[in-house]
Protein backbone atom coordinates (compact mmCIF):
# COMPACT_ATOMS: atom_id res chain seq x y z
CA UNK A 1 0.00 0.00 0.00
CA UNK A 2 1.12 3.52 -0.81
CA UNK A 3 -0.52 6.63 0.54
CA UNK A 4 0.02 9.87 -1.34
CA UNK A 5 -0.47 13.40 -0.07
CA UNK A 6 -0.21 16.40 -2.40
CA UNK A 7 0.61 19.93 -1.34
CA UNK A 8 1.64 23.24 -2.85
CA UNK A 9 -1.48 24.22 -4.73
CA UNK A 10 -2.96 27.68 -4.56
CA UNK A 11 -3.95 30.81 -6.42
CA UNK A 12 -1.45 32.39 -8.80
CA UNK A 13 -1.58 34.96 -11.57
CA UNK A 14 -1.05 34.01 -15.17
CA UNK A 15 2.65 33.78 -15.93
CA UNK A 16 3.47 32.79 -12.38
CA UNK A 17 4.88 29.58 -10.94
CA UNK A 18 3.94 26.94 -8.42
CA UNK A 19 5.68 23.83 -7.16
CA UNK A 20 3.56 20.87 -6.21
CA UNK A 21 4.83 18.14 -3.94
CA UNK A 22 3.52 14.64 -3.38
CA UNK A 23 4.75 12.78 -0.32
CA UNK A 24 4.41 9.02 -0.27
CA UNK A 25 4.24 6.71 2.71
CA UNK A 26 5.81 3.27 2.79
CA UNK A 27 9.16 1.85 1.78
CA UNK A 28 8.20 0.93 -1.77
CA UNK A 29 8.11 4.40 -3.31
CA UNK A 30 11.11 3.75 -5.53
CA UNK A 31 9.44 0.71 -7.08
CA UNK A 32 6.70 2.84 -8.66
CA UNK A 33 6.64 5.19 -11.56
CA UNK A 34 4.89 8.41 -10.61
CA UNK A 35 2.48 10.53 -12.55
CA UNK A 36 0.67 13.82 -12.27
CA UNK A 37 -2.83 14.23 -13.62
CA UNK A 38 -5.34 17.07 -13.45
CA UNK A 39 -9.06 17.51 -13.69
CA UNK A 40 -10.85 20.75 -14.42
CA UNK A 41 -14.56 21.24 -13.65
CA UNK A 42 -16.71 19.48 -16.21
CA UNK A 43 -13.75 17.84 -17.88
CA UNK A 44 -12.16 14.42 -17.78
CA UNK A 45 -8.99 13.74 -15.85
CA UNK A 46 -5.99 14.32 -18.09
CA UNK A 47 -2.36 13.35 -18.06
CA UNK A 48 0.18 16.02 -17.12
CA UNK A 49 3.54 14.30 -16.65
CA UNK A 50 5.15 11.04 -15.58
CA UNK A 51 8.54 9.96 -14.29
CA UNK A 52 10.06 6.51 -14.23
CA UNK A 53 11.18 4.75 -11.05
CA UNK A 54 14.78 5.93 -11.27
CA UNK A 55 13.94 9.26 -12.93
CA UNK A 56 15.80 8.30 -16.08
CA UNK A 57 12.69 8.86 -18.19
CA UNK A 58 10.09 11.61 -18.11
CA UNK A 59 6.98 12.17 -20.21
CA UNK A 60 4.91 15.28 -20.65
CA UNK A 61 1.59 16.15 -22.17
CA UNK A 62 1.91 18.45 -25.15
CA UNK A 63 0.11 21.16 -23.19
CA UNK A 64 2.70 21.15 -20.40
CA UNK A 65 5.92 20.39 -22.25
CA UNK A 66 8.48 23.14 -21.81
CA UNK A 67 6.59 24.74 -18.92
CA UNK A 68 6.31 21.96 -16.34
CA UNK A 69 9.06 19.79 -14.89
CA UNK A 70 8.51 16.55 -13.00
CA UNK A 71 11.18 15.25 -10.64
CA UNK A 72 11.48 12.86 -7.73
CA UNK A 73 13.62 12.29 -4.68
CA UNK A 74 13.48 8.62 -3.74
CA UNK A 75 15.35 9.27 -0.49
CA UNK A 76 12.52 11.60 0.57
CA UNK A 77 9.70 9.53 -0.97
CA UNK A 78 8.56 12.64 -2.79
CA UNK A 79 7.68 13.60 -6.35
CA UNK A 80 7.50 17.20 -7.51
CA UNK A 81 5.86 19.16 -10.27
CA UNK A 82 7.43 22.53 -11.01
CA UNK A 83 4.95 24.60 -13.00
CA UNK A 84 6.14 27.76 -14.75
CA UNK A 85 4.46 30.19 -17.13
CA UNK A 86 1.08 29.18 -15.79
CA UNK A 87 -2.02 29.87 -17.84
CA UNK A 88 -5.68 30.14 -16.82
CA UNK A 89 -6.31 26.85 -18.65
CA UNK A 90 -3.98 25.13 -16.18
CA UNK A 91 -6.62 25.66 -13.50
CA UNK A 92 -7.62 22.24 -12.14
CA UNK A 93 -7.30 19.84 -9.25
CA UNK A 94 -3.92 18.17 -9.57
CA UNK A 95 -3.44 14.57 -8.52
CA UNK A 96 -0.32 12.51 -8.10
CA UNK A 97 -0.41 8.78 -8.70
CA UNK A 98 1.84 5.76 -8.28
CA UNK A 99 1.89 2.86 -10.69
CA UNK A 100 3.27 1.91 -14.09
CA UNK A 101 5.04 4.43 -16.30
CA UNK A 102 2.44 5.60 -18.79
CA UNK A 103 0.12 8.45 -19.69
CA UNK A 104 -2.98 6.42 -18.88
CA UNK A 105 -4.69 6.83 -15.52
CA UNK A 106 -5.79 3.19 -15.53
CA UNK A 107 -2.19 2.02 -15.12
CA UNK A 108 -1.76 3.84 -11.81
CA UNK A 109 -2.73 1.97 -8.66
CA UNK A 110 -2.60 4.63 -5.97
CA UNK A 111 -3.86 8.21 -5.96
CA UNK A 112 -3.62 11.23 -3.75
CA UNK A 113 -6.57 13.38 -2.71
CA UNK A 114 -5.64 16.23 -5.03
CA UNK A 115 -4.59 19.84 -4.62
CA UNK A 116 -6.33 22.81 -6.23
CA UNK A 117 -4.41 25.07 -8.61
CA UNK A 118 -6.14 28.24 -9.75
CA UNK A 119 -4.56 30.57 -12.30
CA UNK A 120 -6.13 33.99 -12.65
CA UNK A 121 -5.94 36.02 -15.83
Amino acid sequence: QVQLVESGGGLVQAGGSLRLSCAASGRTFSTYAMGWFRQAPGKEREFVAAISRTAVNTWYADSTKGRFTISRDNAKNTVYLQMNSLKPEDTAVYYCAAGSYSRYATTYDYWGQGTQVTVSS
